[in-house]
């Protein structure tokens, strides 16, 4: 009994120093990219994914950093690479975290950073599955605040590109900010971005 005590002690104290570990890590490829060192940042998080193989969360962010970089680039070269990337990192963390709202946004992103791109390329091809992933995310989660504003916005923006008008979103779009000031996330690492670009977004919408 007692080598079993011990060995129980032993295995919660391996499990507290991983979290601490990855912990840690996380804090500090966060605070790299608080620094606009996106690169670093992107880097300290594939350590992150390498040592910890069932965390989700640094393959996400690895994937939004590539989205991110993508939508002011004009190569098209290096958007491939970036967004190829991007996909990859997604396809991981939906192989860990299976209908995870928060990762089906991101690849709703991603599949815009092509849109956005070229949209006469991309934009039969992806249109739909955008807005499908959009209404799955909402689905899985109502009240998730980038599930709401990521689906106003894309149907605001397919509004304004046939000609439409964009007000009726406005409505989805306060509501989504609502959600977002009641959110609370699962820990510190958790997606909690959006907020300031919905209001940037409502506040376009009604002017």
């Amino acid at each position: 009994m007692k080598h079993l005590t011990i060995i129980a002690v032993l295995l919660v104290s391996m499990i507290a120093t991983a979290q601490t570990d990855f912990e840690k890590g996380m804090a500090k490829a966060f605070d790299l990219w608080e620094q606009d060192k996106m690169d670093e940042a992107e880097n300290m998080f594939e350590r992150i994914s390498n040592a910890e193989p069932d965390q989700w969360l640094p393959h996400y962010y690895i994937a939004q950093i590539n989205s991110l970089k993508s939508w002011s680039e004009k190569d098209i070269n290096i958007l491939k690479v970036q967004l190829e990337k991007a996909q990859e990192h997604i396809n991981t963390a939906m192989a860990i975290r299976k209908d995870n709202p928060e990762i089906l946004v991101l690849q709703a992103q991603v599949l815009t950073n092509w849109v956005a791109f070229d949209g006469m390329t991309y934009g039969m091809k992806y249109s739909g599955k955008i807005a499908e992933l959009y209404a799955n995310a909402q689905a899985l989660a109502p009240k998730n605040p980038r599930a709401a504003f990521g689906k106003a916005e894309w149907e605001m923006q397919s509004a304004k590109y046939f000609g439409k008008d964009t007000k009726p979103y406005c409505e989805a779009i306060e509501n989504s900010i609502e959600l977002f000031t009641n959110f609370k996330p699962e820990s510190e690492f958790h997606p909690k971005w959006g907020k300031e670009r919905a209001k940037q977004t409502l506040e376009s919408c009604k002017g």
